[in-house]
């Protein structure tokens, strides 16, 4: 594989950034251009033309989906590519109502055969009479939090997001709903079990706090990075989010459990999980329904389970 990447000589590097590894259903064997301070795309992948598969999902469980659709190319080459999007559902939602979406100067019009996200997303989507019907296919682990390996704040749990010196990252409250709304609740509900000060993490949970750091957009990638550029000291992510953090940055972070252990999380009432359901679009394709039924197999619930997640 030829590998050109545009970050050489002409200027310093503005931010430090992480490099992520590759997320395709096969090796691209092409060249490869990217510039993390300008132009890249992580969340959309593989070949849209050539797939005869194309599937969106949220993303916060893109590694155990990657491993699924790799896994099901394997097993039939005549798909050729999964062309798959892992971004939080209000792109992909506004993307099947519009038809297509500029991805920079990039227009994606290739539509999907298979949808996967919560309930509620996937009830609208019947509503507007995109699918007829979905199911829950995995359920979450539970939510954790992300530190940096070294970890200078010593944070240790809970109490330390109280502290004025601790800057907090979390999911944006308007373009990721679900997610922020699992974080807040699993915090406050975990703050009065454990007697601590309510109000005052509210506080910090409202936007304009100064000791919060919010993501834009897709937060499954801007935690780690504003860890990682030391724009935040510790990330609220689900529990599969930071176990994969924790396997592909092995030197640069490390996470705090919020019930059970780093092997075994074991969520309780308050530490909110969230069931991911799957769903076939009018036109499924030839490969929709095949791989819809392939989600539900002893082989995916494996993968899924290697990555912190369950069946519901």
């Amino acid at each position: 594989m030829i590998v050109f990447i545009a970050n050489i000589h002409y200027a310093p590097r503005m931010i430090r950034t992480l490099t992520w590894p590759p997320e395709l259903a096969k090796p691209a064997g092409a060249t490869h251009w990217q510039h993390a301070n300008s132009n890249i795309s992580l969340d959309f992948h593989g070949d849209p033309l050539a797939a005869h598969l194309t599937v969106f999902s949220d993303g916060n469980h893109h590694m155990a989906l990657q491993e699924t659709v790799e896994l099901f190319l394997r097993l039939h080459p005549a798909a050729e590519d999964v062309f798959y999007a892992t971004t939080p559902p209000n792109i992909l939602t506004a993307y099947l109502e519009h038809g297509r979406l500029q991805l920079g100067n990039l227009l994606l019009s290739r539509m999907p055969h298979v949808f996967i996200s919560p309930a509620n997303v996937m009830n609208q989507l019947v509503k507007k009479g995109f699918i007829s019907s979905h199911r829950a296919f995995m359920q979450s682990s539970g939510n954790v939090l992300l530190i940096t390996k070294d970890n200078p704040k010593n944070i240790s749990g809970l109490t330390d997001l109280l502290r004025d010196d601790v800057k907090l990252f979390i999911s944006n409250p308007q373009t990721e709903k679900a997610s922020f709304q699992v974080y807040r609740d699993t915090l406050l509900g975990l703050a009065r079990e454990q007697g601590l000060d309510t109000k005052r993490l509210e506080q910090k949970l409202e936007p304009g706090s100064s000791t919060t750091v919010f993501g834009e957009c897709i937060h499954h990638r801007e935690a780690p990075q504003a860890l990682f550029a030391g724009g935040a000291d510790v990330a609220m992510v689900y529990y599969h989010l930071a176990l994969r953090y924790t396997r592909i940055f092995p030197g640069q972070f490390d996470f705090i459990p919020l019930g059970g252990s780093k092997a075994a999380p074991a969520p309780g009432p308050t530490n909110v999980t969230t069931a991911y359901h799957a769903g076939l679009l009018n036109d499924p394709g030839a490969w929709g329904q095949l791989f819809l039924d392939f989600l539900f197999s002893s082989r995916v619930t494996k993968i899924y389970q290697s990555h912190g997640l369950r069946r519901p």
